[in-house]
């Protein structure tokens, strides 16, 4: 009885090899272990035996299309990330051409002093000098006596904004002054709490 026993287990091992070679790297069957749970079962051979061998197509088949989604599931992360990298390389450029632009502006002639929150008017002379003033080119009309280059307001951290931005980073300041005067929320008693700490 016992030797029945031990061929229907051997019988078991060599099918389950067989499974676990025809389903390929990485997919296979559970191992066969004739005391599951510390219970001695009654034939494990008839318990762990696969009956139709479709099943086992069916298992690589299972195994092969998890591979195929795990897959594209990180591809798709992937191409999510190397978007982001591509954003933050387009914010990083735009960074330091404003940086650059606004360093070029603060070395601009100017015979006044500039003040955080005015709008400056770049003219350049003939002879090439580039200077600030707070005359626009309409107030000069038909005798604006150098060539105008743009208008720029002067930003309380000391950046420049075009002109024609102007109205959109006011409406931005706008948003960020609205949001950091709201009361934050606060716990009932500022000062510290020793309770249990004293006798």
């Amino acid at each position: 009885m016992e030797s029945d026993a031990t061929a229907g287990q051997t019988e078991g091992v060599q099918e389950n090899q067989g499974v676990l070679s025809a389903t390929g790297r990485g997919g296979g069957l559970v191992e066969l272990t004739p005391t599951p749970g510390g219970l001695a079962l009654v034939s494990p051979y008839h318990t762990h035996r696969v009956g139709d061998p479709l099943d086992l197509v069916a298992l690589a088949e299972q195994v092969q299309k998890a591979d195929e989604f795990i897959r594209a599931n990180a591809t798709n992360k992937l191409t999510v990330i190397a978007e982001q990298i591509q954003y933050l390389q387009e914010q990083a450029r735009k960074v330091l051409e404003d940086a650059r632009r606004d360093a070029d502006l603060h070395h601009v002639a100017c015979n006044i002093i500039k003040k955080p929150g005015n709008i400056y008017y770049l003219y350049k002379r003939e002879s090439g000098q580039q200077y600030f003033s707070i005359i626009s080119p309409k107030e000069w009309g038909t005798s604006c006596p150098h060539d105008f280059l743009g208008a720029y307001k002067l930003q309380h951290d000391l950046s420049w904004t075009p002109y024609e931005d102007i109205e959109k980073q006011d409406a931005k300041i706008s948003i960020m002054d609205t949001l950091l005067s709201q009361p934050m929320a606060l716990p009932p008693r500022a000062e510290p709490n020793f309770q249990g700490l004293t006798h």
